[in-house]
């Protein structure tokens, strides 16, 4: 049982990516079901997961720990398992691994989320807590219509107590006159009245000078409040990612805000009036496991036969449903369609990319994301290097990334497979992303993409290389994949050809692909990692293979 002392609303932020969790818990089912969750088995699972390369960071000092980040908080908190006195997945666990669409099992476990409860009980320093998170921010989007990312991370995130709904309200119609009323800059604006918002939240905290948090040693008011600033952005920021897996939700990445899917507007007033705001079962672990663990409850719009074949119609008329089929039939059918939808909207999106006529907006991403101004960069810069790849050259451009039903970025790449994979028929490339810079870049990139390409190359004959892409390169980085080009590691499929290029310089290549006379063809892509190759064997050190790499990236389709 976790002991909460917040001022704010508790969500949990571990996994980061919602999506993440579910090999993680089949990985769990499989190997450790039945078994007491101890010491020694969070070691032990932690060392299967680092070898599935799920789990992006080391879990070296204390594996234990890990372990339990990543199972005791999401997985238990929204019921997908159950971890005493052994372990086993609920019914939602079992249901989320094998279902053909994640979202209305993530949907409906959302909405049971609850503060207080078995597993969750707040402290004698906490402010009162009387709700279902997740229900009361989509009935604050839904009154709304939309909110931004700032309006969640300073108001939303105060709604403690259902109770109190009409009171963020209040505090988001305020914030929003006194927005349009100033004239100044809106980033100096919001600081001051996040700042102002968090003294007030933390007034009878800061009063008894117990601002001291565990993260420093430094007591002063303004490095609390800065503390606290930053727990709201990671706070609001798994929030808008959690809610995004239900499908129920749009994220404007540019406009960094929130709002419902027009086309999920029935299924939201559906849930809101039928779901309970009442927390339930607060000291009844037992009861409260057993309901959080059924994945037929809260009912869904989904669940209504009647409604389901109305929306059926209305969003594609020309199916048939037959009075023989059950409703679970009905649903199959209705998300085979979603599904063929997405595929077509994907495929249309691919034709305009490979004709050119994406290239402006394309540039005009990248530079968003440089500027800062986009929300969930590394999403977008994964979705966004796709696009590019798919316009720089031929072959078979796959992203691992997850889209929506309309064909928008939803989630990266799962940890055990590259962001991007390129097939050119007679040879393979992975593509790797990443947002990290400085010493951490080399820690949480540098063995899965080596891991990554390995598999690529163990699963075919043909030769496989690698483009790494970061906004900036750390020196680590190019030392490491230069290494990897001279020596010859068989866990790795021998010498691994794997490229590190900063993002200018990748758009240079796109620049140039864009304004050449001809169509590039594959060669020109294989020709650059050859060159590559080549430089390696001549040079005695990593500077000199990278500034000749670089080089020839610069004049890639001159040959």
């Amino acid at each position: 049982m976790a002991r909460i002392d917040s001022k704010v609303i508790f969500i949990t932020t571990s996994p980061r990516t919602p999506a993440k969790m579910i090999p993680e818990i089949e990985l769990l089912h499989i190997h450790f079901s039945g078994e007491k969750w101890n010491t020694e088995t969070q070691r032990a699972f932690m060392e299967l997961l680092k070898e599935e390369n799920f789990f992006h960071g080391k879990g070296a000092n204390d594996p234990a720990f890990s372990a339990r980040d990543r199972i005791n908080r999401a997985p238990k908190s929204l019921g997908f398992v159950v971890l005493s006195p052994k372990i086993s997945l609920t019914q939602a666990g079992l249901e989320i691994i094998k279902a053909k669409r994640k979202e209305e099992i993530f949907l409906r476990q959302l909405l049971k989320f609850q503060i207080p409860s078995p597993y969750h009980k707040p402290t004698g320093k906490a402010t009162t807590f009387w709700i279902k998170p997740y229900l009361e921010i989509f009935r604050l989007i839904h009154y709304f219509g939309s909110l931004k990312f700032d309006e969640l991370r300073l108001f939303a995130l105060q709604l403690t107590d259902y109770r109190n709904f009409d009171l963020i309200v209040e505090k988001i119609d305020t914030f929003r006159v006194k927005k349009a009323e100033n004239k100044g800059n809106y980033k100096k604006f919001f600081q001051e009245y996040l700042y102002s918002e968090l003294k007030l939240i933390y007034a009878d905290r800061i009063k008894k000078g117990k601002t001291k948090t565990r993260e420093t040693t430094d007591a002063s008011v303004s490095t609390f409040l800065k503390t606290q600033a930053s727990n709201l952005r990671d706070y609001a920021d798994a929030c808008f990612r959690y809610l995004r897996a239900t499908g129920i939700v749009n994220i404007s990445h540019i406009g960094k805000s929130i709002s419902i899917a027009p086309e999920k507007s029935q299924d939201l007033d559906y849930f809101l009036k039928n779901t309970d705001r009442e927390p339930c079962f607060i000291d009844n672990e037992e009861k409260y496991a057993n309901y959080l663990g059924n994945s037929e409850i809260p009912t869904l719009l989904s669940d209504n036969r009647d409604l389901l074949e109305e929306k059926i119609n209305s969003e594609f008329p020309e199916i048939s449903i037959k009075e023989e089929m059950s409703l679970q039939e009905i649903k199959d059918t209705f998300a085979d369609e979603i599904e063929k939808r997405k595929k077509e909207i994907l495929t249309e999106q691919i034709s305009a990319i490979k004709d050119y006529r994406l290239f402006d907006d394309i540039n005009s991403t990248f530079d968003q994301i440089i500027d800062k101004s986009i929300y969930d960069a590394p999403l977008i810069l994964e979705w966004n290097i796709w696009r590019a790849m798919t316009m720089l050259d031929g072959g078979n451009i796959m992203a691992n990334l997850k889209f929506d039903d309309f064909g928008n970025p939803m989630s990266t790449a799962q940890g055990n497979m590259a962001d991007i994979e390129c097939d050119y028929g007679y040879f393979n490339l992975t593509v790797e992303v990443t947002m990290q810079s400085g010493q951490r870049q080399y820690e949480t990139e540098g063995e899965s993409v080596t891991r990554h390409l390995a598999k690529v190359k163990k699963g075919s004959d043909k030769p496989a290389y690698c483009l790494f892409i970061a906004p900036k390169i750390n020196d680590a980085i190019i030392a490491h994949f230069y290494a990897l080009h001279k020596i010859n590691i068989s866990y790795y499929g021998g010498k691994s050809t794997i490229i590190p290029i900063p993002l200018s310089i990748f758009r240079k290549m796109l620049e140039d692909s864009h304004k050449a006379s001809y169509i590039p063809e594959p060669k020109h892509v294989q020709y650059f990692f050859e060159q590559s190759n080549e430089i390696a064997n001549s040079t005695e050190n990593e500077k000199d293979w990278y500034e000749g790499v670089i080089k020839v990236a610069l004049n890639w389709l001159i040959k």
